[in-house]
């Protein structure tokens, strides 16, 4: 199966174990480097995202309220939340790679690379959730970062500041925090388990949102624009300016952000 029809098909399905088959080909093809589209090619624009089959899909006003994580069933839901930004974050960087299909193999193998970071992450939450009694897809969801993505589908400088710049960028920011709440229940094993991913997440998702700021900076480069002025001229046309919860300025300064640039986004300080 041809490169990107692999891509597509990974980028189609909601199960999980054929998501990553298909990942695992996608990398292969990385490897020998025989990744050029086909004449003609076009990307698909996908009307719903692959997890519509299995989840209930709402406005985020209708998403169930974070109950008390004492209780089984508010931990699930925290849980089951964490899931689905993993979940939706292995098809974002599929389609990242499938559908700028212009850019550098490198690019395309950086992007393959965090879809499966991203799916061993949801793996690890999907566990924890069956340990509680419950699976992906027994709460409702939102598709916010879906829908990020189809508006940023015809421009990659946008994709790359939108999600990885912007959305991953904001978990780098709210992790410490679950982290804190969830710690006086930590001599509960699930707790502990979830304690345990989020480790794991945050240190990954930091080499993510790294990998977003190169190729963001790359196509600056290319274009002859300024990668500060730009994403901040990016933000605003996608309204994702504004007042914003304490960012996490050395998790962003290790991702690739400039302190100049944290400041304008609202960091209290920056040194460095």
């Amino acid at each position: 199966m041809p490169f990107y029809s692999i891509l597509e098909q990974a980028l189609l399905t909601d199960d999980v174990a054929r998501k990553e088959a298909l990942l695992g080909q996608a990398l292969e093809y990385c490897n020998t480097g025989e990744v050029q589209a086909p004449g003609g090619f076009a990307p698909r624009d996908f009307e719903a995202p692959s997890y519509a089959s299995r989840c209930r899909i709402v406005p985020p006003r209708e998403l169930p309220r974070r109950r008390k994580l004492s209780s089984p069933e508010g931990l699930a839901v925290q849980v089951h939340a964490i899931c689905h930004i993993e979940y939706s974050a292995v098809d974002l960087a599929l389609d990242a790679a499938y559908r700028f299909w212009e850019m550098p193999l490198e690019y395309k193998r950086d992007w393959l690379e965090v879809a499966s970071d991203e799916l061993r992450h949801f793996r690890m939450l999907a566990s924890i959730l069956k340990e509680l009694g419950f699976e992906y897809g027994d709460f409702p969801v939102h598709q916010g970062l879906f829908d990020a993505a189809r508006k940023s589908a015809g421009d990659v400088l946008e994709r790359m500041a939108v999600i990885p710049r912007h959305y991953e960028a904001t978990g780098l920011d709210v992790n410490p925090r679950i982290v804190e709440k969830l710690r006086p229940y930590r001599d509960r094993p699930a707790v502990a388990a979830l304690l345990e991913a989020l480790e794991v997440i945050y240190k990954e998702e930091i080499d993510h949102v790294r990998k977003g700021d190169r190729w963001f900076r790359w196509v600056c480069r290319e274009r002859g624009l300024d990668p500060e002025k730009s994403f901040l001229e990016i933000l605003q046309r996608f309204e994702l300016l504004g007042s914003r919860e304490e960012i996490n300025v050395e998790a962003r300064k290790e991702a690739g952000f400039a302190c100049s640039e944290l400041l304008r986004l609202g960091a209290e300080r920056c040194d460095g």
